[in-house]
């Protein structure tokens, strides 16, 4: 047998082990950190014909995309509870721009007429991370004695908007980028009075 049959056999076996820890995992309602969410095997299978360098890219750049993820559901989070308690169930049609339900339900329907399934039945979730800076500064009477400055908000979230073109677009970051992303989440965490 030549190395390559041992390599994807060692590989195979990685995968089989991953599917018996996941199960367990989901048996017990447990989590052994031993991976991300599962990818489907049908998604795995191709995984070794990838270039080593770009799968070490890929397993890079995940951390920050998870990162990013969080930052941008705990945003949207905020929003919502914000603008719940402040303007009740209805805030969406009453207090968010025009142009942004536009942009929502045109993008709504658009999936739709793909035949794909709803990524949500909130649609903040189909908003940019531009879109909620727009909602926050449409509303800032409702954020003010959240956020220590307005003008803070607006500088963060045009740098991470900037910074997430990388990961959203599957792109290596420089080292200087990486570091400015930390420092811009920790800016984004101070600011919440």
């Amino acid at each position: 047998m030549d190395s390559s049959h041992h390599l994807r056999s060692f590989g195979m076996s990685g995968m089989m082990i991953t599917d018996e820890l996941r199960s367990i995992e989901q048996q017990y309602n447990i989590e052994l950190g031993h991976i991300a969410p599962a990818i489907k095997q049908s998604a795995l299978e191709y995984y070794p014909q990838f270039e080593k360098e770009v799968r070490q890219q890929a397993a890079a750049m995940a951390q920050y995309y998870e990162l990013f993820y969080c930052l941008e559901q705990s945003a949207r989070k905020l929003i919502t509870e914000t603008m719940d308690e402040a303007e009740g169930p209805d805030w969406w049609e009453k207090k968010v721009p025009q142009a942004i339900r536009e942009y929502v339900n045109k993008l709504i329907q658009d999936e739709l007429d793909m035949g794909m399934t709803p990524r949500s039945e909130q649609a903040i979730d189909y908003t940019t991370f531009g879109h909620l800076f727009d909602i926050i500064g449409a509303n800032w009477a409702h954020f003010e004695p959240i956020f220590t400055s307005r003008l803070a908000v607006q500088r963060i979230v045009k740098n991470l908007n900037m910074l997430r073109g990388p990961i959203a677009h599957c792109c290596p970051m420089s080292e200087d980028e990486i570091d400015r992303l930390v420092l811009t989440v920790k800016d984004w965490f101070r600011l919440i009075g």
